[in-house]
């Protein structure tokens, strides 16, 4: 490749990286004079490439946004985040219903990346494992999911068609706060007008949606991965837990994360007066609240904490925690020779 063709490529790839680069930066990283870097916009104008130039004290040159435009310089870096990031997107199960897209993007970049860079991604990409097995939740539609986005940005009223987890649909309005995704799904929170409480939906369930006339006002330090997590937490399932469990809230969230269970500590009387020590007698308790279907999974969750707790409801859960604590007990005494 001539020098000048490998500028003029040099050049596209600094303007790509974004902003307004003065003649004069132009100039020194190019190893040229500045009428020269003249003469190399030029030539990526006759290639339809819209370099805009921007006058003033702190002018120079810039690419109009929104284009899309061939070729795309990646440095080896870059090349390798944008690969990494569409495997990671797509084993977190974090992809649009055109899922397809991600196989398709990381080809054409394989594709016109040289052959040295090509054999050096391959081989991460060959030797990567993972430790958890690749998620394989429901995806929700690319025009969803970038409607709703948009209304988010904006604070747009949006109307969906939604399908409920007992299979009833309709249209819904909502005021959205913002997107969240958690465990490899999509899920908005926001205002739902005509009840007047905040609600959260699944994107995979959203068939459609449409940006409404009109804006609103999010409440101030509206924080929507809270708003999400408490929503899971507290949705309605068979069993409804509570317990007390003298910990902090961070230790219990290791066993018991926000998306479970809600966790609040409770003050101490010397916490109160400020005459609180660091020790197991005055450490605070915390109230837990859980909303579960199956209770079986809890008794060993709550072992593994090893602090006392005191179960406030329900009753069946006792029987458990009895029933997890005698086979314990009974292995502890069992002879290296025993089986049964």
């Amino acid at each position: 490749m001539s020098r000048p063709i490998a500028r003029v490529l040099t050049l596209l790839e600094l303007l790509q990286s974004g902003g307004i680069r003065t003649v004069a930066e132009l100039a020194d990283r190019l190893g040229v004079d500045e009428r020269t870097v003249r003469r190399y916009v030029d030539h990526l104008l006759d290639l339809d490439v819209p370099v805009e130039s921007v006058r003033g004290r702190y002018g120079g040159y810039r690419l109009a946004s929104g284009y899309r435009m061939p070729p795309l310089m990646l440095s080896d870096d870059e090349a390798l985040a944008v690969l990494l990031g569409l495997v990671a997107g797509e084993r977190a199960g974090l992809l649009t219903a055109a899922g397809a897209a991600s196989g398709t993007a990381a080809a054409k970049i394989r594709r016109v990346l040289p052959e040295r860079l090509g054999r050096r991604l391959d081989a991460v990409l060959g030797s990567l494992a993972f430790t958890a097995a690749p998620r394989a939740a429901a995806a929700p539609e690319t025009a969803v999911l970038l409607a709703i986005a948009d209304a988010v940005r904006h604070h747009r009223p949006v109307s969906v068609r939604y399908t409920a987890a007992d299979g009833r649909s309709g249209e819904r309005v909502l005021r959205p706060y913002g997107l969240v995704a958690h465990a490899g799904r999509w899920y908005v929170t926001g205002q739902d007008p005509a009840i007047g409480e905040d609600r959260t939906f699944r994107l995979d369930r959203i068939a459609g949606a449409r940006i409404l006339p009109g804006s609103f006002e999010p409440p101030a330090g509206v924080d929507p991965v809270e708003r999400v997590l408490t929503g899971l937490a507290t949705a309605p399932y068979r069993h409804e837990v509570t317990l007390r469990i003298r910990a902090t809230a961070a230790l219990i969230r290791t066993r018991l994360p926000a998306s479970v269970a809600l966790v609040e500590e409770e003050e101490t009387a010397e916490a109160a007066s400020g005459t609180a020590e660091s020790s197991e007698g005055s450490e605070r308790w915390s109230r837990v609240e859980l909303r579960v279907e199956r209770l079986d999974w809890l008794p060993g969750v709550l072992a593994s904490l090893d602090r006392p707790f005191v179960i406030e409801r329900p009753d069946e859960l006792r029987g458990l925690v009895a029933a997890l604590a005698a086979r314990l007990a009974r292995s502890a005494r069992a002879e290296p020779n025993e089986r049964n």
